[in-house]
């Protein structure tokens, strides 16, 4: 929207005192004759903005100008910086409306303590892109226009059409009550319903959205928490999924929850080992899981999934065994 846009660009000169037009461009992700256009905007509506010409020149305020936006002690922007450097505002498509309000925070607090609390907030890191191994979280991108289809949706409590790839199916058109939104390691899930039965969508799978003037089918108040807790419980306890008891060198415990669906019980072994009680996708699935970790592990039960282990490491020694 344009009015955000102009708020936005007030900002960024108040942060900088003097930007071209090229760099308010690429900030704001529009073109030069945009910025253009929205700098006599703001000249026309008494924002005190003026030219400066030469090799070294832009765009600036007047010494003193400046927005008021109170009643944000250090700390509390510090928290606020800190939570916009998460990425799931970008499963619900609002990252351009959390680098907006990023800028309207810093803007809000007293010159002494500005640079402070955003020199604080560099040195913390939430969620980086790779672990420690070099492992790339994969994020799943969701169209700002499906987004805030959703949104709107959902905010307003009317139904809403989608176009849903589930797995494996052909994409089909639903028309579901949505309830709300949850992102869980920066993977958006929409929470619905569809006619009475509950439902979970997840967005990277969602083609096309629609909402619709109807209004939905749903609670006025919802805990979300719980329906999570209730749905991802329902999940794991489905389909093919299988439960086992391992035994589990601890320096390994994080290589088997990292593959494992969930974890349902863990205590330590008097010789320190960790006995686990862990749910796969499948039966292959387990198998897998607990061969990465050879010695380090020791599958207890079921019986299958011990017969399954001995019999690829018999296997395996006869196929390295030495020749007569």
């Amino acid at each position: 929207m344009r009015a955000d846009r102009l708020v936005s660009l007030v900002l960024l000169l108040r942060r900088h005192g003097r930007l071209s037009a090229s760099a308010l461009a690429r900030e704001l992700e529009v073109s030069t004759r945009t910025v253009l256009r929205d700098i006599e905007a703001l000249s026309a509506a008494g924002v005190p903005v003026y030219a400066e010409r030469g090799r070294h020149g832009g765009f600036a305020l007047l010494p003193g100008f400046r927005t008021e936006l109170t009643g944000l002690n250090p700390d509390e922007a510090l928290a606020l910086l800190v939570a916009g450097s998460r990425r799931g505002a970008q499963a619900f498509g609002l990252g351009s409306a959390l680098a907006s309000a990023m800028l309207k925070v810093v803007d809000a607090l007293p010159e002494s303590y500005r640079d402070t609390a955003a020199g604080a907030a560099e040195r913390l890191l939430i969620d980086p892109e790779t672990d420690l191994l070099s492992r790339r979280l994969v994020d799943e991108e969701v169209p700002d226009a499906i987004a805030a289809e959703v949104l709107r949706a959902v905010f307003a409590g009317h139904k809403l059409q989608i176009h849903y790839a589930a797995e494996g199916q052909t994409p089909k058109w639903r028309t579901v009550d949505p309830i709300g939104l949850v992102t869980v390691r920066d993977r958006g899930y929409l929470l619905a319903s569809r006619s009475g039965a509950d439902r979970t969508y997840r967005l990277s799978r969602v083609l096309a959205a629609k909402e619709l003037a109807e209004p939905a089918e749903r609670p006025d108040r919802v805990d979300l928490d719980r329906a999570w807790q209730e749905r991802s419980t329902r999940f794991r306890t489905g389909g093919d999924q299988v439960t086992v008891l391992v035994r589990l060198d601890p320096a390994r415990r994080e290589d088997l929850v990292g593959t494992a669906l969930a974890v349902l019980a863990e205590e330590a072994d008097p010789d320190g080992w960790l006995r686990l009680e862990v749910t796969f996708q499948d039966p292959r699935h387990a198998v897998w899981a607990l061969w990465q970790l050879a010695t380090n592990a020791e599958a207890l039960a079921p019986q299958w999934l011990r017969d399954s282990l001995r019999n690829r490491a018999t296997a395996l020694a006869t196929r390295y065994g030495m020749s007569s």
